[in-house]
Order: C-alpha cells, then structure tokens, then sequence
C-alpha cells in the first residue's frame, strides 16, 4: 500500500487538544458574553447558491470565494457571515422579531494567499442588531459597550474602542468638494501611523489635492484630546453641512450612551482617521486595538450600515454589527505569548480499577461522579498502578479515584488529589461533595 504523506492544507488552522480547549474556553467566553446582552444564536449554511452569495460581491471578494458545481447547482462557500445574514433576514422576515438582534459564531472561507495572520479557513464571531425602517441610535452605544465586556471577560490587556463616523468623514469632503476624492484621501491618510504627517500630506499635494484643502484636511485629523474635547473641536470649524453636523450629534449621542453603560472613558476614544468600509457604513464605525501590540491591527471591528437587504428585498432594513476574527486573534495571541495553555485535558477525575475484575463497580462509581456534573473519566487498559497513575498525571488530571477490594467491601472508594498526594477513603457521597466545594 502506497502511503500518502498526512499534512494540511496552507491557511487552515489545526490545532492540538491542549490549544483547542484553549480557544473554546475563548469562544465560550464570547458567546456567553454575546448572549448576556440579549443576542440570540442563528447558524447559517456554510455553502449557499452563488446566486445569492454573490448578489454583492464583486473585485477582489470574488476573486477569493470558493465556487463550484455539483450537478445542475453552481455553489459557494460563505466569505463573511455578513451576506448569509442579508438572506437569512430577507428569507424569514415575516418570522422575525424587530429590532432583530443575531450572533453567529462560524466559519468562513476566503481562497486568498495565506500568510502570517491570515487564513483562508476562519471562525468569525459576529453580532448584529437589524432594525425595520429605522434603528435606534442608543444600539451605537450598546455594541462597544458588548466589546468593552468581551475583552475584559477575555482578559488579554488593556485596548481601546477606537469611535468615528462616517457622517462627519463625508460632510466634511463635502464642504471641501473633496466627496468624489474621499476614498483616496483616506487611504492615503490610512498611512499615517507608518509614514507621519509630512509624508501624508505630501501624497495628497502629488494627488492633486489644493494646498489649502491639503492643510484643512491635516488639521481636521490632526484634532485631539479626549471625547468631550475632540467633539468641542469639531463644532468650532463651523463647517456648514447637514451631514458632518448630524455626525457630530451622533457621536456625541454614542459616547454618552457608553458612559451611560457604564463603559470606562479610557477604554474608549474618538478617532477621525477610522474610515472603514467605505461603500458600507454609513454611520457609527468601530476599530479595537490592544494598547500594547498595536502592530496586531483592530481585533474587532464594524459600523452601521443604511441597507443589510438591498439585494434580496426592498424592506428597509438598516443595522449595526462588529465582527471577531477569533481564528486570527487567537493565532497572534499565542504567537505573542498573551495566552498560554493551561489544560491538557478537561477531565476533572479519573476512576482507576486496580482489577478489570472491579470494572463494574468502577463504572457505577463513574455514572454517580458525572450525574453531578463532574467531568469522569474511567482508565480502561490492563496496566500497572504505576502506568496508570502516570496517564493521569501527564493530562493533568486533578483527581484519581482508586477502586479496589478493600474499596468494594466497605462500599467506598479512595480520591486522590494528584496535586498534594493527598489520599482518603471516602463514601461516593462524600467524594461528590468534596469535588463540588
């Protein structure tokens, strides 16, 4: 027989048990974080009719879908949970309750090149509220309020929800008639943090913008302070437009809504070079960065967006979402050693027979321990007590309970703290209250 050397496909990650208990406890941790604000689970397809996925999709998120064709069917793999969510709503409006508030907690697929950071097989942990006609504005201020919450349960250090809104951004290439350039100007002032003010405004001056607009434009994102001091700022440009004016109210509105929520002001900060999705959002944007290791970009990010169902309905649905990429994330965590392993195994105890004769006995001992919630497991092969004990201690179980003759007469069992060597013989009674303590 001919073997096939086993290994795995570039950009998919697979991890080992150790890390994989690892990254559940960290996706446990979001969802029940997700749930605590009153987020309700859906899980949609992994594959949908490219008919549908692609509705929107066009350039380069085109380029990295998945498709194919099996029979008559033309086929693709989810790139977001963005669009199945844009479907899912439109499918099942009549089922649903408004304002709508989702997670899901899957994963996606882009065929892009995989590099340091980047996959083309990943969970992402998405939330969004789903409003009809309108949504109200204090959603603004309760998602960063859930980020705040995830990341502290989360406890990876300190970050901050960086806060804009693409109101203010386009009224005010509007009052510069700029709104045609504006898409460039933001990527040219996206380069900030790596090439510095002057080389920034030396690559809109070569991109034919007026020096005037050019000093306009390095003032405005040159505003700073704190929130209440930035928004102070703004107001004094007297700039005369509708849209940047709304903006201005609305995040001021979204910042007291935070403290409302009780979310720390250092945590979060008003940041006008916060552009993202630029033919997206159209209100509130979101970027999370962790103080400390701002070279691993936003770990979490979204906005509000006017229109999540344009392609499958004409109901008005507008919404505001963040997403997770908890695949990403975890890598670069681990990578930078911010988490580590603490478990090998999730078993609290493990029943060991000195005999297989004793097998019965040891497993209604098992039965009993796991009926009250404790995680058991039973040591099955016909090995020396030494063998044995070793199994236990290299999965860093707590806990061994030995099963014996002497245990068997007296109806007991012995617990073992693998920690302290600590041994007594006890009732199973007794052995579930001391582990429950």
């Amino acid at each position: 027989m001919n073997k096939v050397t086993p290994r795995t496909l570039p950009g998919f990650m697979e991890l080992l048990p150790q890390d994989q208990i690892l990254f559940n406890n960290m996706y446990d941790r979001i969802r029940k974080v997700y749930e605590r604000f009153g987020f309700l689970p859906i899980d949609t397809p992994t594959i949908e009719l490219s008919e549908v996925l692609l509705a929107k999709a066009g350039g380069e998120t085109e380029k990295q879908i998945y498709r194919f064709n099996k029979g008559d069917s033309d086929l693709s793999l989810r790139f977001d949970l963005t669009v199945p969510l844009a479907r899912y709503v439109a499918e099942h409006y009549n089922d649903l309750i408004f304002p709508f508030k989702r997670y899901q907690m899957s994963k996606v697929f882009r065929g892009e090149r995989p590099q340091k950071g980047r996959f083309r097989e990943f969970y992402q942990c998405d939330i969004d509220v789903i409003g009809q006609e309108a949504l109200d504005l204090m959603f603004d201020a309760e998602i960063p309020t859930v980020i705040y919450n995830v990341f502290q349960e989360l406890n990876i250090g300190k970050f901050t929800i960086r806060i804009n809104n693409r109101k203010i951004l386009n009224g005010f290439f509007e009052s510069l008639n700029l709104i045609n350039e504006a898409s460039d100007i933001l990527r040219v002032i996206d380069k900030i943090d790596k090439i510095g003010s002057r080389e920034v405004a030396q690559e809109l001056l070569d991109f034919g913008i007026a020096e005037e607009s050019v000093d306009k434009i390095m003032n405005f994102i040159s505003i700073n302070g704190n929130n209440d001091e930035i928004i102070t700022s703004l107001k004094d440009l007297n700039i005369d437009n509708e849209q940047f004016n709304h903006g201005i109210d609305e995040i001021n509105e979204v910042i007291n809504g935070m403290r409302d929520f009780s979310v720390p002001e250092d945590y979060f900060k008003i940041d006008l070079t916060i552009a993202r999705g630029l033919d997206y959002y159209t209100g509130t944007v979101y970027e999370t960065i962790l103080d400390e290791y701002p070279r691993l970009g936003s770990i979490c990010s979204g906005g509000r967006y006017e229109n999540l169902t344009a392609y499958y309905t004409d109901e008005k649905l507008p919404g505001i979402g963040i997403s997770i990429g908890l695949t990403r994330l975890f890598s670069q965590l681990k990578e930078i050693e911010l988490i580590e392993n603490s478990k090998r195994s999730l078993t609290q105890v493990l029943v060991i027979p000195f005999d297989r004769k004793d097998m019965n006995y040891t497993l209604n001992i098992a039965s009993s321990i796991r009926n009250a919630g404790i995680n058991t497991d039973v040591y099955y092969q016909n090995k020396g007590m030494k063998q044995k004990m070793k199994y236990a201690d290299r999965l860093d179980i707590p806990y061994v309970i030995l099963v014996g003759e002497n245990e068997i007469l007296e109806n007991k069992a012995t617990l073992k703290n693998m920690l302290t060597g600590e041994q007594d013989l006890l009732s199973i009674e007794e052995i579930v209250e001391r582990l429950t303590k």
